[in-house]
């Protein structure tokens, strides 16, 4: 695919994008904003974007997809209750830390676990429900994804790591599947990952200060 094809899908997929996926889009950038900022909205404003992309990913047969957002939209209850959660202080209870080498471990596990079941099912559900699939691509996307929300619940400075991963595999992934808009999204996220690590990076090690301190 050369240049002018490249760009000619781009046009002809963001005339394509309904309403429904700019609204999404929306919700999904403010929730990130939030996340960014340590805000309890992310989760609430998230809920709205989960929702709807499940919609999306089961009109379009992107199964994959559809079995992401619902886990994004149970793991945003819970990471909207562990955020909530205070001591008998009113301090909360959930601060930003680093993960520990047995934490990355954890992490690493957690991957490579929905990886291999991930790629599997999609692998064998492609042919008769799941056509677009891409079944590496899908499930690193969505195994990394998967990650990068846990992480972020537990209010893990490496959720970003997770996160930049999911975005930059995402660009192309969403692109050749037609949903050019959702592509840009992703582009915008990445930038938006990276902004929020430097800024998570910075709440640690403040936390960590005070804490030896």
């Amino acid at each position: 695919m050369d240049l002018s094809e490249i760009y000619q899908q781009f046009i002809d997929g963001m005339k394509a994008t309904t309403w429904l996926e700019y609204v999404a889009v929306l919700f999904g950038i403010a929730s990130v904003w939030f996340s960014r900022k340590e805000n309890i909205l992310v989760y609430p404003v998230g809920l709205i974007n989960t929702i709807i992309y499940i919609y999306l990913s089961f009109k379009g047969s992107l199964f994959g997809e559809a079995g992401v957002n619902l886990y994004y939209t149970i793991m945003s209850i819970y990471g909207w209750i562990l955020w909530t959660k205070k001591d008998r202080q009113q301090h909360h209870i959930v601060v930003i830390t680093w993960s520990n080498k047995k934490e990355w471990v954890q992490e690493l596990v957690f991957f490579s676990s929905f990886y291999i079941v991930i790629f599997f099912s999609l692998s064998y559900l492609k042919k008769d429900f799941a056509p677009g699939a891409i079944p590496w691509a899908d499930a690193f996307a969505s195994a990394t994804a998967f990650t990068g929300m846990w992480l972020m619940a537990k209010k893990k400075v490496e959720s970003w790591y997770w996160w930049v991963a999911t975005n930059i595999a995402s660009i192309p992934l969403y692109f050749v599947k037609h949903y050019v808009f959702t592509s840009v999204y992703y582009f915008i996220l990445l930038i938006m990952a990276i902004w929020g690590l430097i800024e998570w990076k910075r709440k640690a090690n403040e936390e960590s200060r005070l804490l030896s301190g």
